[in-house]
């Protein structure tokens, strides 16, 4: 996909296996995804915004230590790992009800459209591209910003310091 076309420095794709490289781009999907909450969740703690009740939980990685120490921390926690839970098994292919996914990543299953299916292929693949190119992005924006977090450097406007 455009810009930057197949890249396969590891080889992990020399035998031309479609089903593995399905596999490692739906987790790639799934990282950029991710990536792009976290970036946007890691920015939007560190402006100050806190859900009610959390306003004493800090940003960054001092948040997962603090998180334990209350009772609203650890209901946060809580509501985490059931909405990830929640997520991994909705998100999946629903061969079970006879819903194929089009391409890797395709977690509609037959409810989820908002359109997609309206647009025509090239504008679908577009979309598609940009979803994966942006996914990167964010893939290496969070890391970004945790590490130098962890080196004591802000990245941030006004030189903030997230959990310092």
């Amino acid at each position: 996909m455009a810009p930057l076309g197949f890249f396969d420095p590891m080889g992990l794709l020399e035998d031309g296996n479609q089903a593995t490289f399905d596999r490692l781009r739906e987790t790639e999907i799934k990282h950029g995804r991710v990536s792009m909450l976290a970036v946007a969740g890691y920015l939007t703690t560190a402006s100050g915004i806190r859900f009610p009740g959390a306003e004493d939980i800090p940003d960054g990685f001092a948040s997962w230590g603090a998180m334990f120490e209350s009772s609203a921390g650890r209901n946060v926690l809580g509501q985490m790992v059931a909405f990830i839970a929640v997520a991994e098994i909705a998100n999946r292919e629903a061969s079970w009800a006879g819903i194929k996914a089009e391409f890797p990543g395709d977690y509609r299953n037959g409810a989820l459209d908002y359109g997609w299916d309206k647009l025509s292929a090239d504008d679908q693949f577009k979309k598609r591209t940009i979803e994966l190119n942006n996914g990167r992005a964010a893939m290496m924006g969070i890391l970004g910003l945790m590490v130098h977090e962890q080196l004591g450097v802000s990245i941030l406007p006004g030189n903030y310091l997230p959990g310092h």
